[in-house]
């Protein structure tokens, strides 16, 4: 599993590249008016120059090291042909997967983003571990530009993870039944709710000890989540208890709601339980996620 952004040096993401370390710290420290160096308060639009300029740094580190995108474009391919053509059979009854794919590719948008997610946690963590969170703690810039420039390059590669998805999805027979409008809302939908996820990832990077707990703790997160949903299969055979589960369940609300924006179907109250989620998981985790960060820095 990747661990995100957060794998080569400062020295190595600049080699060559006219924006290394020394560019980015420039641009991170550089008065301007929206908050001068060396205030306590920083403005609007130098908090935007530095988080440009530390997204700059995040997407340097991928250019040198290309495996760490290995998860967002091998994750689409791997799951759609095992889940479509080892359960479609059996899911859709009459051994025609085609059908299924429609369902169950809606269904892993959500699942992607929840993955894509997990690295942020690992990356951050990483991050302490190499020192490089140091060299951010003598910069005069608000802690928080260093976790949105993070999430802000995750979503980039949740957004190609999912081209190639419904790339697969198509070639596998995928019919989008409304229009291309309402496809995008669904891509819409699960990049807003994947990139709240992010930050009770965030939150377990800056709170346990090494990437390996991380991936573990993520791990027991994700599998009830992600099983315990409708985005393999409808909920209507499920137990009582596992079906009441299932309903309350931000993922299937966001598979339900990507599902009807593909398909067609009824579609306001998955849509509105999706964005509630996202806004109460944000709400939560994000300054509890930032006061961590605040106080390891």
């Amino acid at each position: 599993m990747s661990t995100g952004t957060g794998t080569t040096t400062d020295t190595d993401a600049g080699r060559g590249t006219g924006t290394g370390p020394d560019a980015w710290t420039k641009a991170a420290t550089a008065p301007g008016k929206g908050g001068q160096i060396g205030e306590g308060r920083i403005g609007l639009r130098s908090n935007l120059r530095h988080i440009s300029a530390l997204v700059r740094r995040n997407a340097l580190q991928i250019k040198q090291d290309p495996e760490s995108m290995f998860d967002a474009l091998l994750m689409p391919v791997v799951f759609t042909l095992l889940f479509v053509y080892v359960f479609g059979g059996a899911i859709s009854g009459d051994g025609n997967q085609a059908d299924y794919v429609n369902y169950v590719v809606p269904g892993l948008m959500a699942m992607m983003g929840m993955n894509i997610a997990m690295a942020v946690g690992t990356g951050v963590n990483d991050d302490f571990k190499k020192g490089v969170m140091d060299r951010f703690r003598s910069m005069p810039i608000a802690r928080s530009s260093v976790l949105i420039a993070k999430i802000i390059v995750e979503i980039g590669r949740m957004t190609v993870s999912m081209f190639i998805l419904l790339g697969m999805g198509f070639l596998l027979g995928m019919e989008v039944k409304t229009s291309v409008l309402e496809l995008a809302a669904a891509m819409a939908l699960s990049l807003l709710f994947g990139a709240s996820l992010m930050w009770i990832f965030i939150l377990l990077g800056l709170s346990l000890k090494t990437p390996q707990a991380v991936q573990g703790m993520a791990m027991l997160v994700l599998l009830p989540l992600q099983f315990g949903s409708s985005i393999f299969a409808p909920p209507t055979t499920m137990p009582d208890w596992l079906k009441t589960f299932t309903d309350y369940n931000p993922l299937s609300n966001l598979a339900d709601a990507a599902r009807a924006l593909v398909n067609g179907g009824e579609l306001a109250s998955s849509v509105w339980w999706t964005l509630g989620w996202a806004a109460v998981i944000t709400l939560v985790t994000a300054p509890l996620a930032v006061a961590k960060f605040r106080n390891k820095t």
